[in-house]
């Protein structure tokens, strides 16, 4: 019986950390059908990869395109660079589950406050982004600010009793509609006074389903260490397996980050030691981005567009954001030299400056100023984003080197045209490409194999795929064929949205959505569920 597709002479890297080979690979129904030097059979539809580098497709273990694959399932900043599955939900945000409307635009990055909501569940949201076809393959964690949001609202205080048992029961259900886990924001207005407590009890709903815990971590000037032992600490005590987000962000809570690094890894290091499921990741910038409104407390933004103008023109209300340890704060950590506005769509001309230069032109302090940008963008509030120059490649590199680091993009799946054209997410087009370039060529800290590995097998293994993330028989054709002489990021800072280039083929579940560098219009993504 022929293939359905052949990919015909290229160098096989399959994604286990082993040396590469040469070989064919030969697709049928969706799946991978022979590895091996010369496929013996005929084949409907040859792909010719002589030169070229042949992988799984690349896993984002930390994405944050809940709504953008909604609002233009294409994902090609991520197809251009090889991205075949996006693990949505992190960082306690997402778009699911949901019982107030009118906090359903909060906690979701890139919402467009046009885009209408018709689901409530998680199990909802789910056949939504199926019925928009995506080109890459997606699953969820439940998201504890939506958990919160839900319940409680908008507080700044720990869940009650009852508010806890809710959410448990919340959570339950959306693990039972296909969510893979749960993930946690500790540093985000919504859940920032979420105690250690309340969260380790929530743990053990995931732990009793088999799924995994991923934590923004709470994220302390000065508590660095403790950062990382209150993740451990709330994994040992639920039974969970521990996925540490974007781990070296304790640098910046430390005046020597790579110390906080190096303790940060030997936490992990000691965990596993005594028998912990703890594991982390890392995006590749060397900066941070979150929505200019996570500077406000969680209250400030609670009613209608009238009701949170009144919040921002209070002068106690901006008493209070002067003394809230919000996450933007500790991203300037007194410095606003080192917070750009990078998106601001009432003042263009704005982006790209910081906020310490826009202040002083506007003659306003910081917490003054960010109320102003706030109420000028009241009616989408969670529009404006920041950039925060907070970390060194040396603190990056200790987290890279380490055999256990996963990489997310920690951005938005993006498209330059369509319905997201000219929005912006840092490190959407530049992530893989990005890494692949910097510590396979430039650095030569990774070899080919073990840097496929990170983006494939590695994660693929922390979420229990065991027919993706590797290239042998039966597993599902997800496949980035490339140029590893050439694959590499184009976007910059001051141009973010360029594609990379050097991917030449791209196969999701066996369907070609980049063939010979062009894009095919087929979109092969499919929506998994946990024990689906």
């Amino acid at each position: 019986m022929p293939a359905d597709l052949l990919i015909r002479g290229g160098t096989v890297i399959d994604g286990t950390g082993k040396a590469p080979l040469s070989a064919d690979v030969a697709i049928k129904d969706g799946r991978i059908a022979h590895v091996g030097p010369r496929w013996p059979g005929t084949a409907d539809r040859v792909l010719e990869a002589a030169g070229l580098w042949v992988a799984p497709g690349f896993i984002d273990i930390h994405s944050h395109s809940d709504f953008t694959l909604l609002a233009d399932p294409r994902a090609m900043s991520s197809i251009a660079q090889g991205v075949t599955l996006e693990v949505v939900g992190n960082c306690g945000h997402g778009c699911a589950p949901l019982t107030d409307l009118a906090t359903a635009r909060m906690n979701v990055y890139g919402y467009a406050a046009d885009y209408p909501i018709d689901w409530r569940s998680v199990g909802q949201y789910l056949e939504r982004l199926q019925e928009r076809q995506p080109a890459v393959n997606v699953l969820t964690l439940v998201p504890n600010g939506r958990l919160r949001l839900a319940v409680a609202g908008l507080v700044d205080r720990p869940s009650t009793p009852d508010e806890l048992r809710r959410m448990k029961d919340l959570l339950q259900a959306s693990l039972e509609e296909g969510a893979f886990g749960f993930s946690t924001g500790l540093e985000y207005g919504p859940e920032r006074a979420c105690s250690e407590e309340e969260i380790a009890e929530l743990c053990g709903v995931v732990a009793e389903c088999g799924g995994l815990y991923a934590t923004h971590t709470r994220n302390r000037a000065g508590e660095d260490q403790e950062s990382i032992a209150e993740a451990i600490r709330t994994a040992q005590t639920a039974g969970v397996a521990l996925q540490i987000s974007h781990i070296s962000v304790v640098a910046r809570l430390a005046a020597d980050g790579v110390r906080a690094v190096d303790g940060a890894l030997e936490q992990v290091d000691r965990a596993r030691r005594d028998g912990l499921d703890v594991d982390f990741d890392m995006h590749t910038r060397l900066f941070g981005t979150t929505n200019l409104s996570a500077a406000l407390p969680p209250e400030v933004l609670e009613g209608d567009q009238a009701a949170v103008a009144a919040r921002l023109r209070d002068p106690e209300v901006r008493r209070r954001v002067g003394a809230y340890r919000s996450i933007v704060a500790g991203l300037a950590q007194g410095d606003w030299q080192r917070i750009l506005l990078s998106q601001y769509g009432s003042r263009p001309e704005l982006a790209g400056q910081s906020l310490a230069d826009i202040g002083r032109d506007m003659g306003l302090e910081p917490v003054d100023l960010i109320c102003e940008l706030l109420l000028a963008a009241q009616d989408r509030i969670p529009e404006p984003m920041i950039l925060a120059f907070c970390y060194r490649e040396d603190e990056a590199r200790r987290v890279f080197a380490h055999p256990r680091c996963m990489v997310g993009s920690d951005a938005t799946a993006l498209c330059p045209d369509g319905p997201l054209q000219g929005a912006v997410f840092h490190g959407a087009y530049t992530w893989a490409g990005w890494f692949f370039r910097h510590f396979v060529r430039d650095t030569g800290l990774l070899s080919p194999e073990a840097a496929v590995h990170r983006l494939t097998g590695l994660p693929a293994g922390r979420l229990g795929l065991e027919d993706r993330g590797t290239i042998r028989p039966g597993t599902w054709a997800d496949l980035a064929v490339f140029d590893g002489q050439i694959f590499r990021e184009r976007g910059t800072i001051a141009a973010p949205n360029l594609t990379a280039e050097g991917m030449v083929h791209v196969l999701v579940n066996g369907v070609p959505t980049l063939e010979d560098g062009a894009w095919t219009g087929a979109r092969g993504g499919q929506v998994l569920r946990r024990g689906g």
